[in-house]
């Protein structure tokens, strides 16, 4: 049985959530690399930046999808994002990704 942990419990004055480690069942998310589809682009929440992997909930003209950065060292980053979706559907999506249930 799996154990959920609350990444919510890791907020503190100076550090955002921790994204969940990934459950063995989790959804399946198409990760697609960063376009710059929006010209402007608000981040509505965010993973602490203490990690090398960080994940985003962004929005943008009624829109949203989660973008995740990778900071491999040596100067080397990847930025992947899922597809638009309508915001509601973003916000889900974002949980899941807290959760461990989405990756």
């Amino acid at each position: 049985m799996a154990v959920m942990v609350n990444p919510m419990s890791e907020i503190d004055e100076l550090h955002g959530p921790h994204a969940a480690t990934r459950q063995a069942n989790a959804d399946r998310i198409v990760w697609r690399e960063a376009d710059r589809r929006f010209a402007r682009i608000r981040v509505t929440r965010h993973t602490c930046e203490c990690r090398a992997r960080i994940f985003e909930l962004c929005a943008a003209g009624g829109l949203g999808w989660i973008r995740l950065t990778d900071r491999l060292g040596e100067g080397k980053t990847t930025v992947l994002e899922t597809d638009a979706l309508p915001m509601r559907q973003a916000e889900e999506l974002w949980w899941k990704v807290l959760f461990g249930q989405a990756r």
